[in-house]
């Protein structure tokens, strides 16, 4: 196992995890539970932690949290009117999708 990030937050961590996971690399989340040690422990010890169990895998990972984080912020007019800008990919007024560019 290697570790591939230190997540800022469980939810955060979470979410990481699960997209990895999603593309087919086996990674986990470790210190999932030592935010309640904070305060007894210093607060970079204490934040959850994203590891990779397969070496192989450790490039790839890497790839798709980079692309998770740096997710392509877009501005585009919906059919309906709206204005939509940052990641999203729907209209949030209509529900349409956005156009393929």
């Amino acid at each position: 196992m290697r570790r591939l990030v230190q997540a800022p937050n469980l939810a955060i961590a979470t979410l990481w995890v699960h997209a990895l996971r999603e593309d087919g690399v086996a990674a986990s989340v470790q210190r999932e539970y030592l935010g309640a040690a904070a305060g007894q422990l210093p607060p970079d010890q204490c934040l959850p932690e994203i590891w990779i169990e397969d070496e192989t895998q450790f490039a790839l990972a890497e790839r798709l949290l980079h692309e998770l984080q740096h997710r392509p912020q877009r501005r585009w007019q919906c059919s309906c009117g709206e204005l939509i800008e940052g990641g999203f990919e729907q209209c949030w007024h209509c529900g349409a999708m956005m156009p393929a560019a």
